[in-house]
């Protein structure tokens, strides 16, 4: 097979190295696979409900445990992956995390399912850190910026084919043994990790300790990664807060079960395409400018789909979906620009228990609210929310290579 040209992606590089090459490749499949597994919880909760004659309190508390394991051991599996390798690290909890399924396919009931949710969320810690610290070894400036976008991409396309895959499992076979062969293909994974992700610290290209962007890292201010990660929390936050309240705001507008399916399928596909889109567009006009943008959209986005019938607003989620989920592709691949090389699996670990710890909290402070004022202001005050994050990327810009 001849060798892909870089620059019809818009890259710096000419050619991608092999090892480059399988650096996207293994971190691309682990987020695939991890991101799907974290939804496929989705698909399972209604059935379970059924199995176990579970409250929406108990359901609330699977999907908590597993959020929670994955948010909680972030920063343990950094700490694991600088001692013992990346891609041992890696390939045991993809083990981990497929384990975990099988184990849910074996439950009999409440206690036994939990657990299994647990062991597949400690598994599902350790991609995030390790997987885009990989990318941002292998690649060096703003094509770290642009890698980083196609393995943030990669982790949507796993929220939608690993989920459908499920759904149409379920349709010859009954869900334990479905749970247990997907869980087996993660174990099956984590052997072809082990054996093809890169061993060294760094690919040619990549940003070494003593290059002018580590430089530049150590001259930094220390509030840049503070400010970094207090944008992710923000946009996370208002992510997971949003997803919440939109099948009520579809429902209030007449829309069908069916519908509402539809419109998060609509806003998932947006949101895969703009996490794309965004890691060029921030590296074309910079990291603040992308900020304002997409955030700006999300929050103007959300104000006007409360007005919209239902037909032109399921037109709209799209959008919503790019603006919503693409800043946080400019947020990862910024995290290397700021701390020195040696660090960067730390800090993404620190950064993504950030990220997804607010996105694990959001939907009960969020539903709370919703509680005391009602769908329709408790919306509004999520589009006002996110807009917090516009100062703090004004204060951030000074922060960030040009």
């Amino acid at each position: 097979m001849p060798r892909l040209s870089l620059a019809k992606f818009g890259a710096l590089t000419p050619r991608l190295s092999s090892e480059q090459r399988r650096t996207a490749a293994v971190a691309g499949v682990a987020h695939a696979l991890h991101d799907g597994y974290t939804d496929l919880i989705y698909i399972m909760l209604p059935l379970w409900q059924a199995e176990f004659a579970l409250t929406y309190a108990a359901l609330g508390l699977l999907r908590s445990m597993f959020v929670g394991a994955t948010a909680v051991l972030q920063i343990p599996a950094g700490y694991l992956s600088e001692r013992f390798g990346a891609a041992i690290v890696l390939a045991l909890g993809t083990a981990l995390a497929g384990l975990g399924y099988c184990l849910c396919g074996l439950s009999t009931g409440f206690t036994m399912l939990l657990g299994a949710l647990v062991v597949g969320g400690i598994g599902a810690s350790t991609q995030h850190p390790i997987g885009s610290a990989l990318v941002a070894r292998a690649f060096a400036g703003t094509g770290s910026l642009k890698a980083l976008g196609a393995y943030n991409f990669a982790g949507d396309v796993g929220k939608m084919t690993v989920p459908a895959t499920l759904s149409l499992m379920l349709l010859a076979i009954p869900w334990r043994p479905a749970l247990f062969i997907l869980g087996g293909v993660g174990v099956a994974i984590a052997a072809a990790i082990l054996f093809t992700a890169p061993r060294r610290e760094s690919a040619p290209g990549a940003t070494r300790p003593g290059s002018e962007r580590a430089e530049f890292a150590r001259q930094r201010q220390p509030l840049a990664f503070p400010l970094l990660t207090s944008i992710g929390v923000i946009d996370s936050a208002t992510r997971m807060g949003f997803l919440l309240f939109l099948p009520f705001v579809l429902t209030a507008k007449g829309a069908t079960l069916q519908t509402v399916g539809l419109a998060m399928t609509l806003i998932f596909a947006g949101g895969a395409a703009g996490k794309l889109a965004c890691a060029f567009i921030g590296a074309r006009i910079g990291a603040i400018g992308t900020v304002w943008l997409t955030e700006g959209l999300t929050a103007a986005g959300i104000l006007v789909l409360s007005q919209l019938p239902l037909l032109p607003a399921l037109i709209l989620l799209p959008l919503i979906g790019v603006a919503l989920n693409g800043t946080s592709s400019v947020l990862y691949g910024s995290v290397p620009e700021l701390v020195e090389p040696h660090w960067r699996t730390r800090a993404l670990s620190i950064f993504y228990t950030g990220t997804i710890g607010s996105g694990a909290v959001a939907p009960v402070l969020f539903g709370r609210l919703g509680d005391l004022l009602g769908v329709w202001p408790a919306l509004t005050v999520l589009a006002f929310f996110v807009l917090l994050t516009l100062p703090i990327a004004w204060l951030l810009r000074r922060h960030l290579p040009q």
